[in-house]
């Protein structure tokens, strides 16, 4: 075993982000232990995250969901900053991954936004662990995003 990465999702999401993401990091890192953890919400997201790197991982992966009401962004706003805490605090990568419910109108299009931001920041995730955090730099400037088309880079 080379490592630990967690992987932390709520039960308030509408959709399994959680088991996409572990699914992509079994795939792209083959040699790590993947430890899931879900909590009811999204301010339980940093202390789970915490106490998840605390017990040995080096990395995890953070999968919220927020509701479309304007406590449900408050409350985003105070796990975010608790994320940030939680990483300087600790000197690991954490990597927020959130879904927004008024993206999207149509059901299916949250859903496809939610699986394809789970998949392509699990597969970011794992190419800072096994290629290190600078992989990514070849990638600056680029306007890649996660869940919708790419904006592509400004001329």
């Amino acid at each position: 075993m080379q490592g630990c990465v967690g992987v932390i999702d709520t039960t308030f999401s509408r959709v399994d982000m959680g088991a996409e993401a572990v699914r992509v990091l079994r795939e792209e890192l083959p040699g790590y232990r993947i430890q899931r953890w879900t909590v009811p919400g999204i301010k339980d997201l940093p202390g789970a995250a915490k106490r998840m790197l605390d017990s040995g991982c080096e990395a995890v992966i953070t999968l919220g969901w927020v509701g479309r009401k304007e406590v449900d962004k408050l409350s985003y706003l105070a796990m975010s900053v608790g994320l940030i805490m939680v990483s300087l605090l600790t000197d690991r990568i954490v990597v927020d991954v959130t879904v927004h419910e008024d993206e999207a109108e149509d059901p299916r299009e949250l859903k496809r936004i939610a699986l394809e931001r789970a998949r392509d920041h699990a597969r970011n995730l794992a190419l800072m662990l096994s290629r290190g955090p600078g992989y990514l730099t070849r990638w600056a400037g680029q306007g890649l995003r996660q869940g919708y088309p790419n904006a592509g880079p400004l001329d």
